[in-house]
């Protein structure tokens, strides 16, 4: 699951720096970084809920 997440974060970072390189795509990079943001929320949740599990 943890790798999952790291390739999530690797390809919303990809996709921001893309839209920042190309100029037009400037709504790339706004996907981007927002779907990096809930993807690192996301995975920050799921290492907090099985920490108090267990």
């Amino acid at each position: 699951m943890l790798g999952m997440i790291v390739v999530l974060l690797l390809a919303w970072l990809v996709l921001a720096i893309l839209g920042a390189v190309i100029e037009g795509l400037f709504w790339l990079t706004i996907v981007g970084a927002v779907l990096f943001v809930a993807t690192a929320a996301y995975a920050a949740i799921k290492r907090r809920a099985g920490r108090q599990i267990h």
